[in-house]
């Protein structure tokens, strides 16, 4: 499918008073053209292909985090649609981004990086492995040697001396944050491990998964009820912690479980775990208050109109892992992928706005919003964020019950990325020699998470702000 196809359709997809997107979800031919509309919209927003920028950047307000996850998307916006009008965009980015050492920690943003930060790339090149994406050339760095390399460097960065084990929020001491231990960077940990477990059948990968899992449930940011809360400061032990459950910790967690059910051929512990995960994020974000159509919220901060950038993300990422694990664990797809239909319904009918050209640079009436809820009411929220979470939502209403050949592929069924079990470089080789960076600094690098929270009538956590 090329750009011609996209503009062919648009003037079918574009109709109705509020000119949303109209996707009819019973075609997949349907499904592709508004993904390919949103896509091209989303993409609009990339500038690292224009003379000049970096390769794999985007310009601010976006983190560098956010430009992985983007990839992310767009890589399994390939492998679910077939379009290959962004595919040398997004390896030309992939491999720029992995940096001297190929494992995400390029030069031009060490001085900021956290395990979050890094985690985010690694999993997209996880995904172009499972999706067998296009390999890159025998003398660049490949999709599986790239996500193997962030494991091995997570490895290292275990931190049993507080806490009792865990990864810190930040890779450096300098950086603000690096005394927080959050459910995010612990997540793209054991989700990785799990990943890679599955798709080359080593055992030591299936252990530190089963490491990092015990180690959340023993410090408590995973309870006995599958709520996933979002970290806590070094300073207490990891005994005060954040409750705030935002939805992309809910899901990094339950993909990882799902692929570890699978991995294990149905073990009854992972199982339990993916059930357990699935059935708390259902009722806590779709069922809020008690909602029943079948839409997700982000509770910490969306009622409240304070969702900050990357806050206006994550909806996407539960989206996708949300149809992952229905591909890995059969028994959740029934209750998970209605859920993803539902959002992808509500999210198309937010691709309704046209904001300035200066503000977003794709078609006319297909600017998507972050409020799900609002229907064809656009709530004036365009920007990086929005169109992924919207593209995600959409794309991965194609994934299908028990569909074998768009399952994720692994070494013994077709994977053709080439690994390295060594990838990876050591930890003493990474610090920087620079100057601290300054407090302005500190705050413009700080990713969703932060130990700092607000309380609202009743106690409850509303907002957390970098």
């Amino acid at each position: 499918m090329q750009r011609v196809i996209r503009t062919a359709s648009i003037v079918s997809l574009l109709v109705g008073a509020v000119n949303s997107i109209q996707i009819d979800f019973s075609n997949d031919e349907s499904i592709k053209q508004g993904a390919s509309t949103v896509a091209y919209g989303l993409l609009k927003y990339y500038t690292g292909n224009n003379t000049g920028d970096t390769p794999g950047n985007l310009p601010d307000p976006y983190f560098w985090w956010e430009a992985g996850a983007m990839f992310g998307t767009m890589i399994d916006y390939w492998f679910y649609t077939g379009d290959d009008s962004y595919v040398d965009v997004t390896t030309q980015a992939m491999l720029h981004q992995a940096g001297d050492d190929r494992d995400y920690m390029p030069t031009n943003q060490t001085r900021t990086l956290g395990n979050d930060d890094q985690g985010f790339w690694g999993m997209a090149a996880m995904s172009a492995a499972e999706n067998n994406f296009p390999n890159p050339p025998s003398d660049q760095p490949q999709w599986l040697a790239l996500a193997q390399a962030v494991f091995n460097e997570y490895v290292g960065r275990w931190d049993p001396a507080t806490c009792g084990g865990g990864l810190r929020w930040q890779i450096f001491t300098f950086n603000n944050g690096y005394n927080y231990k959050n459910s995010i960077s612990n997540g793209c940990f054991f989700n990785l491990a799990a990943r890679l477990a599955r798709y080359t059948g080593n055992q030591t990968y299936a252990d530190w998964a089963e490491k990092v899992w015990d180690w959340m449930e023993d410090i408590k940011f995973i309870d006995s009820d599958f709520n996933v809360y979002d970290g806590a400061g070094v300073e207490d032990g990891c005994s005060k912690i954040s409750t705030a459950q935002w939805t992309y910790n809910a899901g990094i967690f339950l993909h990882g479980a799902a692929v570890m059910y699978n991995a294990t051929e149905g073990n009854s512990t992972w199982q339990q775990r993916t059930q357990g995960l699935m059935q708390r994020a259902v009722a806590h974000f779709f069922n809020a208050n008690g909602s029943t159509n079948g839409v997700p919220i982000e509770l910490p901060c969306e009622p409240f109109n304070q969702c900050d950038v990357d806050q206006q993300s994550f909806k996407g990422y539960l989206m996708r892992w949300m149809a992952g694990s229905s591909q890995l664990a059969p028994f959740t797809f029934d209750t998970l992928m209605p859920l993803v239909h539902s959002s992808a319904e509500a999210a198309a009918l937010q691709c309704s706005g046209s904001p300035p050209a200066a503000q977003y640079r794709g078609d006319p009436g297909t600017a998507c919003g972050f409020k799900w809820t609002q229907g064809a009411t656009f709530d004036g929220l365009a920007g990086v964020g929005q169109q992924m979470s919207a593209l995600s939502a959409i794309q991965y209403t194609l994934v299908k019950k028990a569909e074998v050949a768009k399952a994720p592929v692994t070494a013994a069924t077709g994977g053709t990325s080439v690994g390295n079990v060594n990838a990876g470089a050591s930890a003493e080789s990474k610090l920087p020699a620079f100057k601290p960076v300054t407090m302005g600094e500190r705050v413009a690098a700080g990713f969703a998470t932060t130990a700092l929270l607000f309380s609202v009538i009743g106690g409850s956590v509303f907002l957390i702000k970098e």
